[in-house]
């Protein structure tokens, strides 16, 4: 698909990623990798005395799985593109927690795609992460990326 016929899409759901764990490993190796060792997310006998009652994932870990679960989704390719970076945020919401081991899974909605430059365009999308079996969603963001083509 061309960035012209994808910008017509605006307002429209695109697409739906798989699902994929949130497990104890992965959350442990987030804490190691920027140093947030907060109990709440690595010690699982403490975590069981919150009201989480067990570890939860950090939110930034769940915002950052945006660009895996993007390729490995439904979402439509645009044609051409030679690479791609996260411009920022607009809006981001941490809705639910994510506790270790549940399941989450992304929705994204194309707000806006627009060139900025020749060759070079800039994508606003509503993206809800959702936790199987849960009511409220993890979190909700409007994220902007750019492409390149």
């Amino acid at each position: 698909m061309t960035p012209q016929d994808m910008a017509t899409k605006a307002g429209e759901h695109l697409g739906t990623s798989e699902w994929v764990e949130m497990s104890q490993e992965r959350i442990n190796q987030f804490a190691e990798a920027t140093g947030d060792h907060q109990f709440i997310h690595i010690d699982e006998e403490k975590a069981k005395m919150t009201p989480f009652g067990g570890t939860i994932a950090h939110g930034f870990l769940t915002l950052s799985m945006i660009p895996y679960l993007s390729a490995n989704s439904d979402l439509p390719k645009v044609d051409g593109v030679k690479m791609g970076v996260n411009y920022g945020g607009n809006k981001t919401r941490f809705i639910s927690p994510v506790k270790s081991g549940k399941r989450i899974r992304g929705h994204w909605k194309l707000v806006d795609l627009s060139e900025k430059r020749p060759g070079q365009w800039q994508q606003t999308s509503e993206i809800t992460i959702e936790i199987e079996g849960e009511d409220k969603p993890a979190l909700i963001t409007e994220w902007i990326m750019q492409f390149f083509v």
